[in-house]
């Protein structure tokens, strides 16, 4: 298989480096749902550590989604049925835009709590105000995309699967 014919080294890093964190985000965060209020702290702990894992998962998917602008998608082999071809760029279209909504919609309930936003420790600046009816908002918005997520990933996975099974050439373009 060419060069041409199959992501570049950055964009295969980039995805898996991507998809462990996104997955160990995403179990985190379920995880933290059942972390009890009391005593006060340890929530706000956990919160801090899936907000900065958070954070830097978003800058590694702007640069993955730079990356992707600039450095198009290797083609898909010939013999690939349209439908697939539809349904491949759709929900690819989809998960960028989920990688990008949750981070964001995460990032800005957080901006409208009087609490601040912690990076590892460090304290970013608040430009934001309390806003209860705002933070729902952004959270209804973060988990919705979370649920449509799984659910692309699961379709991701099992497409992963079934072009592996057939030996079809997919998968090579971004294993090695």
């Amino acid at each position: 298989m060419t060069h041409a014919e199959r992501y570049t080294r950055v964009a295969i890093i980039l995805h898996w480096l991507i998809a462990l964190g996104v997955l160990a985000q995403i179990a985190f965060g379920w995880w933290m749902l059942e972390i009890p209020k009391s005593p006060p702290g340890m929530r706000a702990y956990w919160f801090n550590i899936h907000k900065s894992i958070g954070l830097t998962l978003g800058m590694l998917i702007l640069l993955r989604v730079v990356w992707r602008f600039t450095h198009g998608a290797p083609p898909l082999p010939d013999h690939i049925p349209g439908w697939q071809r539809i349904a491949a760029k759709a929900s690819h279209f989809l998960m960028y835009a989920c990688m990008i909504i949750m981070p964001v919609s995460g990032y800005l309930g957080s901006s409208f709590t009087k609490y601040p936003i912690k990076y590892f420790g460090y304290t970013l600046p608040h430009w934001g105000w309390e806003s209860a009816a705002y933070k729902e908002i952004c959270s209804q918005v973060h988990y919705i995309t979370v649920i449509v997520f799984m659910a692309l990933i699961a379709i991701h996975f099992a497409a992963a699967v079934k072009h592996m099974m057939a030996r079809d050439g997919v998968i090579r373009r971004m294993w090695r």
